[in-house]
């Protein structure tokens, strides 16, 4: 069990690490300046436990710092030693249909936006990005599960379809919002991908209507372009202020168009398009893309970048009753014709390139949270713990990309792997410390001598000997 406490005693942590171990001593600071009491973290009316639900998300949060993948290796840790939690105190926490994860995630990553920007005002371009990814599972028995289609190995697989929204503050990205999907399918006789018999064996409970889990289980069945619209709704009321929607050409849409360009506060749409059958206006007269690059490069209205080294055109159309720009570009001679649409009739070809890239961050945290904080792979059979580990993955995400920012890493694998040094040490030193405690007593009684005065006389000046004690008193006080 936890130890009744308001929040996680983070200061007894971090005297274990010294000046030298800069990643958590940094990571530490970031979540110590947190505010986790949230009236978001709800308890359900039949639990009576007394536990903080802050300090059970701490320690949740503070699982990749000791590389802990689930909390069955917390179990077995030095955390656990220290804060007493039994594995279903963890449980029962994401199992709570009634805690409202994306008003939580909200709380929580804002205050991270806040502390990058504190600590070095970024100058590039504000994005927010969307864009979808594979989840696979291996439980036919979670809840909602079911068949998707991969457009990355071309075949079925068993899983959720996760829809994320990404903001990139000109120098970091931040996870800031999500959905998860099933794919109905064609089939009639087999929706999602299954027989009657495997949808009756999947798990499913009754929640409150009113219920946060209720809310989050009813997007499953919602298209993604319209929750995607929601998840735009709810940054811009959570004061998020981007310059460019970036999406591919999946969510592209005159839906989509349409609603960036009647948002009050100034932003624009950024998006590849289809070089398919949909059709532009441009001087009295329709196009399809792929008709509107033949009559640009008969015009010889087509250019090259030496400084990209790629061949573009651009042409101003109506589509859908909107004003819109589209760019065509390749990066061979004669090589196919993508086109990018923009909503902004000013923007430059290099600088849409340019800001066009940064849709590429949204793809680094997707194989930075699979790689390292186990995004999609909850085995989890409750819907409502799967949203929990998606939105904590997310949140440690977040954390460590804000570390990562003020220690100047390249890279979330590099920040990661020296985390993983750090805190072995500590974990070495736990399993020593015992020895070294028999061999002190004996030596005391040889030579008569104070276990005290040992102690103090070895940890003058010692910083290790320091942090071994201070672990020990901790792990005794636990």
């Amino acid at each position: 069990m936890l130890r009744s406490k308001d929040t996680t005693n983070i200061s007894e942590i971090n005297g274990f690490f010294t000046s030298s171990e800069k990643v958590c001593q940094t990571v530490l600071w970031i979540i110590r300046s947190l505010n986790l009491n949230s009236k978001q973290l709800k308890s359900s009316d039949g639990d009576r436990s007394t536990y903080s639900s802050s300090n059970i998300l701490t320690l949740l949060l503070l699982f990749p710092l000791f590389q802990l993948p689930n909390v069955r290796a917390y179990s077995i840790s030095i955390l656990s030693k220290l804060f007493k939690g039994g594995k279903d105190v963890f449980y029962r926490f994401k199992n709570n249909e009634l805690i409202n994860w994306r008003a939580l995630h909200y709380q929580v990553t804002l205050q991270l936006i806040g502390l990058a920007t504190t600590a070095e005002e970024s100058t590039g371009y504000k994005c927010l990005i969307a864009d979808d990814t594979d989840l696979p599972k291996t439980g036919w028995s979670i809840e909602l599960i079911g068949r998707i289609w991969s457009h990355v190995t071309n075949n079925c697989k068993l899983g959720f379809k996760g829809l994320f929204l990404g903001y990139h503050d000109g120098k970091s990205f931040f996870g800031i919002d999500f959905s998860l999907h099933g794919e109905k399918g064609k089939n009639e006789k087999k929706p999602y991908g299954l027989t009657s018999k495997q949808a009756k064996d999947r798990f499913s409970k009754k929640r409150s209507v009113h219920a946060a889990g209720s809310i989050r289980r009813a997007e499953y069945f919602e298209k993604k372009t319209d929750n995607l619209l929601m998840m735009i709704r709810t940054a811009i009321s959570k004061g998020i202020r981007f310059n460019y929607l970036l999406v591919d050409s999946w969510f592209v849409s005159d839906e989509l168009i349409s609603f960036i360009l009647k948002r009050k506060i100034k932003c624009h749409l950024l998006g590849m398009a289809k070089m398919g059958k949909a059709r532009y206006d441009f001087k009295a007269q329709s196009y399809t893309a792929k008709e509107l690059i033949e009559k640009q490069k008969r015009n010889k209205k087509t250019k090259r970048s030496r400084k990209l080294n790629v061949w573009y055109s651009f042409v101003d159309v109506h589509y859908k009753e909107n004003y819109i720009r589209l760019f065509f570009c390749k990066t061979t001679h004669r090589g196919s014709w993508n086109v990018l649409l923009t909503t902004n009739n000013e923007l430059e070809f290099e600088e849409a390139y340019r800001i066009y890239s940064i849709r590429w961050s949204i793809e680094v945290f997707f194989k930075e949270t699979k790689n390292y904080l186990r995004l999609g792979k909850s085995q989890s059979q409750d819907f409502d713990a799967q949203i929990a580990d998606t939105t904590i993955s997310m949140l440690q995400y977040n954390i460590l990309s804000l570390a990562k920012r003020l220690l100047d890493y390249e890279s979330l694998g590099e920040l990661f792997k020296q985390a993983g040094v750090e805190t072995l040490e500590l974990t070495i030193v736990e399993k020593i410390w015992g020895y070294l405690l028999e061999l002190l007593k004996l030596i005391a009684d040889i030579f008569e001598i104070d276990m005290e005065q040992i102690l103090d006389k070895i940890a003058d000046d010692n910083q290790s000997i320091t942090k071994i004690i201070k672990m020990n008193a901790a792990l005794n006080a636990a």
